[in-house]
């Protein structure tokens, strides 16, 4: 609960390059809603991959793996785990189908938490779904062999209160609507990892709470794009990030810029990979011209063609002026000025 106290994150200061991509990741998850009106059929297969992949990926960061030819199967329960590794692999699919079926009828809270734990290791013979009983450490294993301490978390003993606050805490700041939720989101990983609730296991559980957490916010492009796949290819920026900005943790003395960045940039690498596969779907013609009209109703009820253009990369200016010529025709808007800095009203029937 560290970045929470004290109103530590409404005191970090952030660049105006930071500021664009949050607008930038705000706009895309302005179009999110409309690609994913446009073909069940292309999103069903990438929701299909997704789940694949990042049931996949999360456990391969932790080493732990399968063989390719087992994922598929394991993942879409056409057969049964045979070792160890593969028992924790169908655990995390568990929860992981859990979040994606019913995300916004979950409720964080410390059971859930442990709830998820307890369900990760169903198949094995360890006991899990409880805080861990003994103080534990974040390590490294250096080039010549030493093991190396990188983070001391929090103890055993303090684990059960701190998690209780931390998530009375979230949920304070999110009610108050002061901070971006995505920002609310990216430092609670960070003080879950920092806390390192568990013996084991907190590397895959603080994934899946990111999942939940930006589902929740409405920001459901892990459902399609592997968030964990972007996070295994950039796994030493991930741990870097981490390490930056954990440094001073115990303080409240830390930096959480760069967990922030990498966070967002992990976003903005899955919403393009998500726009670039979907948006073949805007290729026929007459495809881009609809795709226009339904963002422009999704708008708010004012707005003027700089707003229009910012959330249509890609899309030309004649057909831009031909949707709202379209519109206006049609008397779903009205023009109130003269030029590009005119504004646009939607007509509410």
């Amino acid at each position: 609960m560290r970045s929470f106290e004290h109103g530590y994150l409404l005191e970090t200061p952030v660049s105006h390059s930071f500021l664009m991509s949050m607008r930038a990741i705000g706009e895309f998850r302005g179009r999110q809603m409309l690609y994913t009106e446009q073909s069940p059929e292309v999103l069903e297969t990438l929701r299909h991959t997704a789940m694949i992949q990042s049931t996949e990926s999360s456990n391969r960061i932790e080493g732990i793996t399968a063989s390719p030819d087992r994922i598929t199967p394991l993942v879409d329960k056409k057969t049964k785990p045979r070792d160890r590794s593969e028992q924790e692999i169908a655990g995390y699919r568990d929860v992981l189908a859990s979040i994606h079926a019913g995300s916004s009828s979950m409720h964080l809270s410390t059971t859930l938490i442990k709830d998820w734990h307890k369900a990760m290791y169903h198949y094995t013979d360890k006991k899990a779904g409880q805080w861990k009983q003994q103080d534990n450490a974040i390590t490294e294993i250096r080039p010549d062999g030493k093991q190396v301490i990188r983070f001391k978390p929090v103890s055993s003993l303090a684990t059960p209160k701190f998690m209780q606050q931390l998530i009375k805490l979230f949920d304070q700041l999110l009610a108050e609507n002061k901070i971006d939720p995505l920002l609310l989101i990216a430092s609670f990983v960070l003080d879950f990892e920092c806390t390192h609730p568990f013996m084991d296991g907190n590397g895959r559980i603080g994934r899946l709470l990111t999942l939940l957490l930006l589902y929740q916010a409405y920001y459901e492009v892990g459902r399609y794009i592997s968030l964990e796949r972007i996070i295994e290819e950039s796994k030493e920026t991930y741990y870097e990030a981490l390490l930056q900005s954990s440094r001073g943790w115990h303080e409240a003395k830390h930096d959480l810029r760069p967990w922030w960045e990498y966070f967002l940039g992990m976003l903005t690498a899955a919403y393009n990979e998500f726009e670039s596969r979907v948006g073949a779907i805007t290729s026929g013609k007459g495809a881009k011209k609809q795709i226009v009209e339904n963002i422009i109703l999704h708008l708010p009820q004012t707005f003027r063609f700089g707003d229009l253009q910012r959330v249509c990369p890609g899309i030309s200016y004649p057909t831009l002026k031909r949707a709202l010529a379209d519109l206006k025709r049609k008397k779903k808007l009205k023009c109130l000025g003269k030029g590009r800095d005119a504004q646009w009203q939607r007509i509410v029937s």
